[in-house]
């Protein structure tokens, strides 16, 4: 690692978590020194150090201003890496997600919380009162990345818009997900998962013909994606950053992120006027492929995406003469024969078992794979080999399990530091340790309920 820089080339990181640093010090000089007191850390305990390996983003200091997830889980995967994540709560409620999803024995915390809250500290300010905004403005100026995701405008009428942001850090990276984005004509409308599913075009494709569109199942996706082009965002400007000293902001629109894994659809309409329908659990460009039941009630996905696939079928059926180029054997005939070679394989699949059907599909070299169940996962080897699912003891609540970290890095692998913490956990050391306040100015600040 370069001294002074974060081994993915990004913006030079502050001090070292938890490190306190004068407001005169350069970006340069708070990043080395976060490194060298964090291999000063190494040096004196071996073990910890073998434990606590330094990561890509260690000495970075992100601010998570946001709610829920759409933004949020960004920081989340920052942290993972190593970036110390600042969770900027309101000091009464919190982030409502700490309420949202399967209650827990933590009062401040269900289960959807501890796992998407992960490896952050939180800390409370009210952003409405205005010494809770120059407390803000004073973490900014020794921070990286700022990640919001409030209806546009909000942060403007606390006054923290972008102006007074990049006067406090000319440096900062500023993540901004909303519904619809900065900018447009709808830009001021609320936004969610589901409305960004409907907005760009996916839930129109949910279901089957003529059914209503249903749910492309019930995960946030949407935020999760936004997040995912956020995450990318943040790590390209942090390198430009890095390079020219100069911050700017990363700007999505949830149903961006969504329209953007809509593969074909926009060149067939601009091309051909073609609009894609509803095709229950197939598709219009292969077949079989889709899901199909077994003699035990469980279910498969096949995708025969080729010709060469659908032969290893029709072998493994026991009827290879199905492959003949005067049959199925050509994709253009298996499609336009859908119905009848789609009714060849259910009636082959529901006259076995799951396990069976597996077994023969794998040993010939189809594609294929169940559908899962959570209770399927937590059994499934490869999932447990892959370490996809992390299991975490938390005080008062036992054994958590939650979705392991990803990517998977050869050199520098992720970890989970904590799950989703207390409100306020960290409130006292970062204003005391961080910002230089002192233990009075802090209680005063508790009283008046700015933190």
């Amino acid at each position: 690692m370069e001294e002074g820089n974060v081994s993915t080339g990004s913006a030079p990181p502050r001090s070292a978590p938890g490190g306190s640093a004068s407001a005169g010090d350069s970006r340069t000089n708070n990043g080395e020194q976060g490194l060298e007191k964090a291999r000063d850390r190494e040096h004196d305990d071996d073990e910890c150090a073998s434990e606590n390996p330094l990561l890509p983003m260690d000495g970075l200091r992100v601010i998570d201003v946001g709610t829920f997830l759409a933004g949020p889980y960004a920081a989340s995967m920052l942290g993972e890496f190593g970036a110390e994540v600042l969770k900027v709560e309101h000091p009464i409620a919190g982030d409502p997600m700490r309420r949202f999803g399967t209650a827990s024995k933590r009062h401040d915390a269900t289960l959807a919380w501890l796992s998407e809250g992960r490896n952050r500290k939180s800390v409370t300010l009210d952003l409405r009162q205005r010494e809770g905004v120059d407390l803000f403005l004073k973490l900014v100026a020794k921070s990286d990345v700022l990640i919001e995701n409030f209806r546009p405008g909000t942060m403007e009428e606390w006054g923290l818009g972008w102006n007074v942001l990049k006067d406090a850090n000319p440096a900062l990276v500023m993540l901004r997900v909303s519904g619809y984005g900065q900018t447009g004509p709808y830009r001021r409308r609320s936004g969610f998962a589901h409305i960004a599913h409907a907005f760009a075009g996916l839930s129109y494709l949910a279901g089957f013909p003529h059914e209503t569109p249903v749910l492309p199942g019930t995960s946030p996706l949407g935020d999760y994606l936004s997040s995912l082009y956020g995450a990318i965002g943040i790590l390209v400007a942090l390198r430009h950053s890095e390079a020219t000293g100069e911050g700017q902001i990363v700007d999505i629109g949830i149903y961006e992120a969504v329209f953007r894994q809509m593969d074909e659809i926009a060149a067939a309409y601009g091309l051909f006027g073609k609009v894609r329908q509803r095709e229950g659990a197939g598709s219009f460009v292969a077949v079989p492929h889709g899901h199909f039941r077994t003699i035990d009630d469980k279910w498969v996905a096949i995708a025969c995406t080729t010709d060469k696939m659908f032969e290893r079928l029709a072998a493994v059926m026991g009827r290879p003469e199905l492959a003949a180029t005067d049959r199925y054997g050509n994709q253009r005939k298996r499609l336009a024969a859908r119905d009848e070679v789609n009714r060849i394989v259910i009636d082959w699949v529901e006259s076995l078992t799951r396990d069976e059907v597996m077994a023969l599909c794998i040993d010939g070299e189809v594609p294929i794979g169940k559908l899962n169940s959570i209770a399927d996962i937590f059994e499934d080897e490869h999932f447990i080999a892959r370490g996809n699912l992390a299991h975490l003891t938390e005080e008062g609540l036992g054994e958590v399990v939650v979705p392991g970290v990803v990517p998977t890095l050869s050199a520098t692998p992720g970890r989970i530091s904590n799950l989703g913490p207390p409100l306020g956990n960290a409130t006292y050391e970062i204003l005391r340790e961080l910002l230089g306040i002192s233990a009075q100015e802090i209680k005063r600040l508790r009283q008046r309920k700015i933190i």
